[in-house]
């Protein structure tokens, strides 16, 4: 078979399939990924001739990330029932409604600030694995946890994990080309700054895609989980939404321009951090009318999840007292030991080189292995070892918060299971993996994209890169996976690639927000699960504005501002969300001029 158009569309159907029935059906992703894996390795042995053994190897391979991600989740589950069972989280509410009682403030402070700077700290899925159960925790529906940590995987991630998008998966997929070399050269720079290079130019698309993003989770939570269903609703922060966007996204430019790529998302973000709560607690920029959730008897059966609110039901351990240092100290800690572990070479060295795994796996070129150590589901778990002693807690409490944590994983643990090795069957294919003359299904698919984009390519290169996330699970495998065809692309148009390199971070980035694995994931530690295609149906909005703005603006880095496609689409997506900001808000004025009694 030699058809590219028929070839992109095998390669597309199970990723077309699975979200048919996630998005379209809303079958829960523990019945789509199944079906997903099953139709992948169809394909990949009857179109890509693939081998059995590969297929066999490709499996165990992802059987193997799906663990160290359970492996994660479950610390994170653990975590929060720690804190509800020693009676911290009382004491967490109450800090973030001393702020503000206002929920968009709330899930900007937490998500935007808070999880941008655990992602800085250490990606891989891992705000949301932190923010959804804190938000919960704090009263918000699960599944608006959720969707506020799947949110924010967009603007720090492509600088997630001290950078490792960039600094492995840009770099590792541009590596050993003469080509990259060449054009390295010809500007003068080594091909570590070369990197750089893209990396700076990624932080500036994010930068100006990313100061929209809170004002998105405002508006989303209005709209979606508000009494009166009003997105509207959420422009009564828009001042403060701004604010903390760039409060975040200014100094992360700044970073990554003087410190380098590592910091840029983890500095970022902490600077921001503490600048929007120094100033919120003097009451700059607070809305003037308090928003909240309507009573939780009037809540959709589908926001909650199995995990109860707490709010008094957690036994007399909620009921202590507890400082505050003492309360937040578990998070504090988190966060800690995620910098020092992943800046301290010494100490990074020795936890990365505890392996766990596989080489060679049936004999074949595929490997894999896992960092128990070094994953973050370790440093969730010792910190609750702390906790116990710090909080004071007893056995009785103890073993029930490890009883809560077990008990939630079954769902998830299902999805992802087949979800992973769908991801690593799909992308082990090619001439590498059996008798075949054909590029990977990934290859295949991207390069058929490429003949449909022709010279207004770097509009349409961050679509790739948020493919890639949704398939992959993650931005550095994107970029691994990616890179290198989006330099090709780019030179065979006679543009500057690292711009179109760049649009491919920032698209993966952009990606994590679908990723049916972070949804999975983050969803779990909630109680939620089974709901992953209606989130889906809510994060692929801003993932849309989100590819199309990083599209547009790559497109002007390029050619500059003026009668162009880039110009235009980014006028035209700026003039709808400013038209559609109209309209909801005249449409809302009606209706609340039409109601009796006004």
């Amino acid at each position: 078979m030699d058809n590219p158009a028929l070839l992109s569309l095998l390669a597309l159907t199970p990723i077309l399939l699975v979200g048919v029935l996630l998005v379209g059906f809303r079958v829960p992703a523990m019945y789509a990924m199944p079906v997903g894996y099953a139709v992948v390795v169809l394909i990949a042995v009857t179109a890509w001739n693939t081998e059995w053994v590969a297929i066999a190897a490709s499996t165990v391979q992802g059987l193997i990330l799906a663990i160290g991600l359970l492996y994660i989740i479950f610390g994170a589950l653990l975590l929060l029932a720690t804190l509800t069972k020693s009676g911290a989280i009382a004491t967490i509410r109450a800090t973030f409604t001393d702020i503000s009682p206002d929920r968009r403030v709330q899930a900007i402070i937490i998500g935007w600030l808070f999880g941008s700077f655990i992602e800085g700290a250490s990606g891989f899925g891992t705000p949301a694995a932190v923010v959804a159960p804190l938000l919960f925790a704090l009263g918000f529906p699960a599944m608006a946890a959720v969707m506020v940590g799947l949110v924010i995987q967009s603007t720090p991630v492509s600088f997630g994990a001290v950078g490792t998008p960039i600094l492995v998966g840009v770099a590792g997929g541009l590596e050993g080309s003469p080509d990259v070399a060449e054009r390295a050269s010809a500007l003068g720079l080594t091909l570590p700054e070369f990197v750089s290079h893209i990396g700076f130019q990624t932080v500036l698309l994010h930068a100006a895609a990313g100061t929209l993003v809170p004002l998105f989770i405002s508006c989303m939570l209005c709209g979606f989980y508000g009494g009166r269903r009003r997105f509207s609703d959420g422009f009564g922060v828009w001042r403060f939404a701004l604010f903390s966007a760039f409060a975040m996204t200014v100094p992360s430019v700044l970073y990554n321009h003087f410190l380098g790529v590592e910091f840029t998302s983890l500095l970022g973000a902490l600077t921001g951090l503490v600048i929007v709560v120094l100033t919120a607690r003097k009451g700059f920029l607070m809305p003037r009318e308090t928003w909240d959730f309507p009573p939780r008897e009037d809540w959709l059966a589908r926001w909650s999840g199995r995990l109860a609110h707490g709010n008094g039901d957690d036994g007399p351990a909620a009921e202590r007292r507890m400082g505050l240092l003492r309360a937040w100290s578990p998070y504090l800690l988190v966060a800690a030991l995620l910098v020092a572990t992943r800046t301290i070479e010494p100490v990074k060295a020795w936890l990365t080189g505890i392996t766990v795994g596989a080489a060679d796996i049936f004999g074949t070129s595929v490997a894999q292995v896992v960092e128990p150590l070094y994953s973050p589901g370790a440093t969730f778990i010792l910190v609750c070892l702390v906790t116990y002693g710090l909080h004071r807690m007893k056995g009785g409490e103890i073993l029930a918060s490890w009883g809560m944590a077990g008990s939630q994983l079954a769902g998830a643990a299902v999805a992802l299971l087949f979800a992973v090795p769908l991801v690593r069957v799909f992308i082990n294919t090619g001439s590498d993996f059996g008798e075949t003359a054909l590029a990977s299904m990934p290859l295949t698919l991207a390069a058929g994209a490429a003949e449909l984009g022709g010279t207004a390519w770097p509009l349409h290169a961050p679509w790739i890169g948020a493919l890639g996330a949704f398939v992959a699970g993650s931005n550095t495998v994107s970029n691994l996976m990616f890179s290198l065809f989006q330099f090709s692309t780019a030179e065979r148009i006679g543009v500057p690639p690292e711009t179109v390199v760049a649009a491919q971070a920032a698209g993966g980035a952009a990606g994590n927000m679908i990723t049916v694995h972070n949804v999975v994931a983050a969803s779990a530690v909630v109680g939620l699960v089974g709901r992953e295609g209606d989130l889906i149906r809510q994060t692929v909005i801003p993932m849309v504005y989100y590819v199309l703005a990083a599209g547009a603006l790559a497109h002007i880095f390029i050619h500059g501002v003026g009668f162009n496609a880039g110009t235009a689409v980014l006028a035209a997506l700026l003039l709808l969300l400013a038209g559609l900001a109209a309209y909801l808000r005249r449409s809302d004025a009606r209706r609340a001029a039409d109601r009796p009694g006004r």
